[in-house]
């Protein structure tokens, strides 16, 4: 019987050598300028570089000389649309932040200024968030009272401010922003909407007209808090906050139906302020129990430097407080900001983003004002009212400091529980229920983590939340790299394809051969668990023979197309499961090992050990090269069985 026909393979190459110094530049590149920033200065003049690199680090110094008046009209629209839903949310998370409502109005002023300077994001609206209002206000706290120790707790709020924007600027300059990516999508999901259900129900106190409410932000000190003053509760604040509430619900609901309608959900906040400050000014309810904001401090914002508590003893719960917060408004900020430019089909840096919310924290902490990023609600407003580029933030900085000049006795009316109702309005669209039953259907995983967060928040604290998703969401990511998947691969009839029998039953095994399939780079966490898995896939591949009396099992093949990298841990893994197969009276196959891989097990010797003739580019070739020797072994026992027979008569 004649052998069959068998085409010699190519061999797998061996990369050139780079040198350590190459090895570390080119490290370097992958993993913190994937984008390659540096591009643009290629092939250009020295005068040229250094105006590149001023546009690079302050973009308005590229897009204002292209201004029109055309961009013009657009953004003065956006700007004072913005301005209008500016003004009451600044006043309201200054409120929920516990500090004085004008640091709200402050913080809307001279941050969008830095933004538009050194922002990379034509559509981002600057401005205050209520779930880093929250934060500081149960982080700050728990350690000072802000009724009782005022001026402290505010000099805390701008020390937590500055080094919050220290922070964010320095993940830019580093391009270390891959950090922020370890709060997963389900994560940011669970915690705002566990965040927003904590600050709707902290404002109760607003609704209710209480004067003393609970400092915890859990759901059981809440209504523990609500109930216990029952004969405190205010009617009149109530039915307001009620009314008030109604209304901008119905605003979202009716801009949400129709698109172009967007300016009245928009306009409504300011609306209720107004409203709400001329029906406080006619009937004088304020002295029947329903709370109003009182005087507003007029003109700009004072400098703030040497209020930045350096020495306090209570600086290390500043820099803890301003790091939470910033990694939560970087997350929500360049999120807010790269969906929008999707739309818009340009491209943001998020490096970039990052340095420029940094500096404007940094700024905004040396001139009263606290934390701020991109929220999303702004930006959208921004959006559906044309703006056209950061120049927005600049009309509405500017309406706002025509308010600190000149409107801040009219703010005198106000009545808390309208900021309550835009606080709560506000918050209902963070509650994503249709994004976590959307988890649940994709990723029962995810939904857990997502869970988590929001139970977390709800029942512990807002920091209890985040440190359970993202103890959870890390727990996941090692465990699938400690516990990689492995795949029995088989061949695809009437093909030379080789997939997962577990994706495609209709695949075949190929007699006498076992093929795996490792799903992930071998390292030090998990070289171990795999040689234990390929042992066990082995011992169970021979029991399932012997039990069906197949064709005994000759060649193990290992398909390396997935393993991008490995370790030394991982080489002393590849060579315990050779010797493995070999005590079994087997041989190992490797099939398409990658250039990291390839090249260091060139360098282990282990090459030399299995031979470079059982190394092949594709399971394909591995295969056919093991069904030839399966055959050609076959014919010589024939042959030699012959020839005994022959011999014998």
């Amino acid at each position: 019987m004649g052998n069959p026909c068998y085409e010699c393979p190519l061999p797998v190459a061996i990369p050139p050598e780079k040198t350590f110094l190459e090895s570390v530049k080119l490290g370097i590149k992958e993993t913190l300028f994937p984008d390659d920033p540096f591009r643009q200065f290629k092939n250009q003049p020295a005068s040229r570089k250094f105006i590149l690199g001023i546009q690079y680090f302050v973009p308005i110094l590229e897009w204002a000389p292209r201004y029109t008046f055309e961009l013009f009209k657009a953004d003065l629209i956006a700007g004072i649309t913005i301005a209008s839903l500016a003004v009451p949310q600044g006043i309201s998370y200054a409120s929920l932040a516990s500090l004085p409502p004008i640091i709200g109005l402050y913080s809307s002023f001279v941050p969008p200024l830095v933004y538009a300077m050194l922002g990379s994001s034509k559509d981002l609206a600057v401005g205050t968030v209520a779930v880093a209002s929250l934060l500081i206000s149960s982080m700050l706290g728990k350690e000072v009272n802000p009724n009782e120790n005022a001026k402290l707790y505010v000099q805390l709020a701008f020390t937590a401010t500055f080094f919050s924007g220290v922070f964010q600027a320095a993940l830019g300059f580093l391009r270390l922003g891959f950090i922020v990516d370890f709060l997963s999508h389900a994560t940011i999901v669970g915690f705002m909407g566990g965040a927003a259900t904590v600050v709707c129900l902290q404002q109760l106190k607003g609704i209710l007209g209480l004067v003393r409410f609970s400092h915890g932000t859990d759901l059981v000190s809440v209504m523990r808090s609500v109930f216990s003053q029952t004969h405190q509760w205010r009617w009149e604040s109530g039915v307001l906050g009620c009314c008030f509430l109604f209304f901008l619900v119905l605003t979202r609901y009716v801009s949400k139906r129709k698109p172009c309608l967007f300016w009245i959900n928009a306009m409504a906040p300011l609306i209720c302020i107004i409203v709400g400050s001329v029906f406080v000014y006619l009937t004088h309810v304020e002295k029947h129990g329903v709370q109003v904001i009182g005087n507003l401090k007029k003109g700009l914002n004072p400098v703030s430097v040497s209020e930045l508590a350096f020495g306090s003893p209570y600086l290390g719960t500043a820099i803890k407080t301003g790091i939470i917060t910033g990694v939560i408004a970087l997350a929500e900020g360049v999120a807010v900001g790269r969906s929008f430019a999707m739309f818009k089909n340009y491209h943001i840096d998020g490096n970039k983003e990052m340095i420029a919310f940094g500096m404007m924290n940094i700024a905004g902490s040396c001139t009263s004002c606290y934390l701020t990023t991109g929220p999303f609600s702004r930006t959208a407003v921004n959006f559906n009212a044309g703006c056209k580029t950061a120049g927005s933030n600049i009309v509405m900085a500017a309406a706002v400091m025509v308010t600190l000049l000149f409107l801040t006795p009219l703010f005198y009316y106000v009545p808390v529980v309208v900021l309550s109702s835009i606080i709560i309005a506000a918050m209902l669209g963070l509650i994503d229920y249709e994004a976590a039953i959307g988890l649940w259907k994709v990723d029962k995983c995810d939904f857990v983590v997502c869970m988590s967060a929001y139970i977390g928040v709800v029942f512990g604290s807002v920091e209890t939340g985040l440190i359970i998703a993202v103890a959870i969401s890390l727990l996941r990511m090692l465990l699938s790299v400690a516990r990689p998947r492995t795949f029995l691969l088989g061949n695809i009839p009437n093909s030379m394809i080789f997939r997962s029998i577990d994706q495609y039953p209709v695949a075949n095994n190929v007699p006498g051969v076992l093929i795996l399939q490792i799903d992930t780079p071998i390292y030090f966490a998990n070289a171990n668990y795999l040689r234990e898995r390929i042992s066990r896939w082995i011992y169970e591949e021979e029991e399932k023979l012997k039990s069906t009396g197949g064709s005994s099992l000759q060649y193990v093949i290992l398909d390396l197309s997935a393993v991008g990298s490995t370790d030394t841990s991982g080489i002393s893994m590849l060579k315990e499961v050779k010797k493995n197969i070999d005590r079994r009276g087997l041989r190992l196959v490797l099939a398409n090992p990658r250039s990291e891989v390839i090249k260091k097990l060139g360098k282990s010797k282990f090459i030399e050990s299995i031979g470079q003739e059982w190394i092949y580019l594709t399971v394909g070739e591995a295969v056919a090269a093991c069904n030839f020797k399966i055959h050609a072994s076959k014919s010589n026992n024939q042959v030699a069985d012959e020839l005994d027979a022959h011999n014998n008569v």
